[in-house]
């Protein structure tokens, strides 16, 4: 089987549901056929995440020509140091940079907050700290850009869609320090147990991936089990974190039946039930 073949499309679910974080701009094909193959497996609904000013456009676009279609607008936590410091290595995915300084991420987000008032888009993010690569500097930045997507996403009255890698204190810390949005949604979630009691506690909604079905992601299972079902979503984070039995094949918004099936075994709930939780909590998390 080629790892660039894309997975076959899974049985339908039975109660429509929203994949509620996906990156169609990365994935191949149309955006039309993409939701073609999602609407085939009964996921009528995806946000679509920008994490640069140029694919916070794009999502807004895409939003404002597709129903199916709601968008979220951001800075993506590694976005931000690559717009004060530069970015003189590059990557496949990203352009060689040259620093720009505070007045270069001012600037991007302004045109975030432009984006962030348009009706069609429904959350601010993906936003937050990504500890992953970022050494002190880039840290810096991050929060800053972090602070000032809170304020965004307040303003505005939309969610606020958090990228958490390896900064689960500080995250935390800057949402109970700056005050958190009334809808609040942790992407990916990749907390343990513990750390979604506090999640509950404080109401943010917490949006699982593919990486649940993981054998290596037993807290991952933990989490799921405590978190309220009211406050879960699904995604796919797609073209990443494909589920099992697919890991490292390309992920798209079709294959959410495959992870929304796990999830309801480690909830031990039947998947109509939780397709329909999830319907609904995903509509309140981005209010549309």
């Amino acid at each position: 089987m080629s790892r660039t073949e894309a997975p076959p499309l899974p049985e339908p679910l039975r109660v429509p549901v929203a994949d509620s974080h996906t990156h169609l701009d990365m994935q191949d094909g149309t955006v039309e056929e993409a939701l073609a193959r999602a609407a085939a497996v009964n996921v009528t609904t995806v946000v679509q995440v920008g994490c640069d000013v140029a694919g916070s456009r794009w999502a807004a676009d895409t939003a404002a020509a597709h129903a199916a279609v709601h968008a979220s607008v951001a800075l993506h936590p590694n976005e931000a140091p690559r717009i004060v410091h530069g970015d003189p290595e590059g990557s496949a995915r990203q352009r060689v940079r040259e620093p720009g300084g505070r007045a270069a991420l001012d600037e991007a987000l302004a045109e975030i907050d432009a984006l962030a008032a348009l009706d069609h888009v429904r959350g601010v993010g993906e936003t937050g700290l990504d500890y992953f690569r970022t050494g002190p500097e880039g840290m810096a930045a991050q929060e800053e850009s972090f602070r000032a997507h809170i304020e965004i996403a307040k303003r505005h009255g939309k969610a606020l869609v958090i990228h958490d890698r390896e900064a689960h204190a500080d995250v935390l810390r800057i949402l109970a320090d700056a005050g958190a949005p009334e809808r609040t949604v942790f992407h990916c979630y990749s907390g343990d147990a513990d750390m979604a009691r506090i999640c509950a506690d404080a109401g943010y909604f917490m949006s699982f991936a593919g990486n649940v079905t993981f054998k290596n992601a037993q807290p991952l299972r933990d989490a799921l089990a405590v978190a309220p079902t009211e406050l879960v979503l699904v995604e796919t984070d797609a073209p990443f974190l494909t589920p099992a039995p697919y890991r490292g094949r390309p992920n798209a918004p079709y294959l959410i039946p495959v992870t929304l099936r796990a999830m309801a075994e480690v909830k031990g709930v039947d998947e109509d039930t939780l397709a329909a939780a999830i319907a609904d909590n995903t509509a309140r998390a981005f209010d549309y």
